[in-house]
């Protein structure tokens, strides 16, 4: 096994390279509904390029996992973007990497982030990543992507060993 990827704290500035931070650490929202909410519009840069995908909204419900977790594999969508906003959730796990120049997942610069309450994520369109793992607790999802059911919604790949995150 590699040595240990420490988990960092999810900022907008450090993920920006896979996608959007989700969170209400927003600036410009307006007014809404007769002053008793605000409003702040395209928050994450929602995406596909394949026609015949639909949106789908779909809940999911993950068991909690503890620190050190194992990374087994990363998994990416390469026509669409994947959003996931908790619905109920304490701290979850994103691991994600770049590409490299062949389209395959350039493991030495994986990345772990640590996300808390009020924090979802928005990967973008083709970035590789480790399905989301719950921390503290179960955790509900509610993930939005474009899919058609086929398989061309997700690719796989297996880590030749697997990689052990940490928290510290």
């Amino acid at each position: 096994m590699r040595e240990p990827l420490r988990a960092q704290p999810l900022t907008r500035e450090a993920f920006a390279p896979f996608g959007d931070v989700i969170g209400l650490e927003v600036a410009g929202g307006t007014s809404a509904n007769q002053g008793t909410a605000t409003r702040y519009d395209r928050v994450a840069q929602l995406a596909s390029t394949r026609p015949e995908a639909q949106p789908n909204l779909a809940v999911f419900h993950s068991v909690a996992k503890a620190l050190p977790f194992e990374v087994r594999l990363v998994e990416r969508h390469s026509f669409s973007t994947q959003m996931f906003v908790p619905l109920a959730c304490r701290r979850f796990l994103v691991v994600v990497c770049p590409s490299d120049e062949r389209g395959e997942p350039e493991l030495a610069r994986l990345r772990a982030f640590l996300c808390g309450p009020g924090q979802g994520i928005n990967y973008r369109a083709g970035v590789w990543h480790h399905p989301i793992i719950a921390l503290e607790g179960p955790a509900d999802f509610l993930m939005l992507a474009w899919e058609d059911g086929t398989a061309r919604d997700c690719e796989e790949r297996p880590l030749s060993a697997p990689l052990l995150v940490t928290s510290d």
